[in-house]
């Protein structure tokens, strides 16, 4: 299984994310920079210049004409993805840490980091399909949450808000009230990062606590545990197989102290149900910073910190083998 490898970062990437039909990948990272790529031959289609700092986040809309992106210069940009051109700019007072577009497009949920005397929160903001009457008010703003909120995700169609925070803590929002409808204590350390299933049924953590955690979508109950040896960075979902995707690793700075395993920096492979793993990719030269299914499930794509995007297809084996 040769990847391709995707050299258009200069730093550690923060996030990769696939769109709809899995013909494209966006990356972004601490440089500044917004990538975009050619699944079908790692070529890049295009670059997304604007921010002024690192970039967090990003969403892709279902048609995948329009791309919302989040960063430490406490910008949230709206982006046409078939000209690399600005549709809006929403300038904020805090750092931009997650964004998500609603089912449909017509709301996007912002969450901004404890800043100065401000506390963290979730903006949700109205997206006009025409650019030219884009505002930018607030229609709700969700507070509550310690510390940074690394992910935020929509659920219950639209009714509903799902957010991973640093102080452990996954809770769920009533969009309309702004109320904190649940809350539980998932992690003992930082969640870095949340993905959701196919279904919306369940979603999936990665922690600094070196454990990756499936919850139940709507009582927020753990359902299944991923040890690993290593702080995990991200998690991933397969879209097809009962399969989990974990990446982290230990800081550089730390790898003489620790176990040998710690500086391998791999992409591990957990069975859903049963909690074991059964294989693992190498081949950054770092932490793995994140990693995403693509979505028919024929393959996976992982940033480093080290800068690198690696893109894997899966070999014939991965869907003939019985590994349980």
């Amino acid at each position: 299984m040769r990847p391709f490898i995707l050299q258009g970062h200069s730093r550690p990437l923060n996030q990769v994310k696939y769109n709809r039909e899995g013909d494209l990948l966006v990356t972004c990272g601490k440089d500044k920079t917004v990538n975009l790529w050619w699944t079908e031959d790692g070529q890049r289609a295009g670059t997304f210049n604007g921010h002024t700092g690192a970039v967090w986040t990003s969403d892709i809309s279902y048609d995948s004409t329009r791309l919302i992106t989040g960063g430490a210069d406490s910008a949230v940009i709206l982006w046409d993805m078939n000209t690399g051109e600005e549709q809006h700019h929403f300038r904020f007072q805090e750092p931009c840490r997650a964004v998500k577009f609603s089912v449909g497009e017509a709301f996007a949920a912002v969450s901004s980091d404890p800043f100065m005397q401000a506390v963290s929160a979730v903006r949700i903001l109205p997206i006009a399909a025409d650019p030219a009457e884009q505002g930018e008010e607030a229609v709700q703003t969700l507070r509550g949450p310690r510390g940074r909120i690394a992910r935020v995700e929509w659920t219950d169609q639209n009714r509903t808000l799902i957010t991973a925070s640093e102080d452990g803590f996954v809770r769920r929002w009533d969009v309309e009230t702004g109320k904190e409808l649940a809350a539980e204590h998932v992690h003992e350390k930082n969640i870095q990062d949340l993905q959701m299933s196919v279904d919306g049924t369940h979603f999936i953590t990665a922690s600094v606590d070196c454990s990756s955690k499936l919850v139940d979508t709507q009582t927020l109950a753990v359902l299944k545990t991923y040890q690993s040896n290593v702080p995990v960075n991200s998690a991933a979902l397969s879209p097809v197989y009962d399969h989990v995707i974990l990446g982290g690793g230990q800081d550089a700075s730390q790898v003489t102290t620790t176990s040998s395993r710690a500086g391998r920096f791999e992409s591990r492979f957990f069975h859903k149900v049963f909690q074991e793993e059964f294989g693992n990719v190498r081949g950054h030269f770092g932490p793995i910073n994140a990693v995403s299914f693509s979505p028919d499930g024929t393959g996976f794509a992982s940033g480093g910190e080290e800068g690198y995007v690696r893109l894997h297809k899966f070999d014939a084996d991965y869907f003939t083998t019985k590994f349980f």
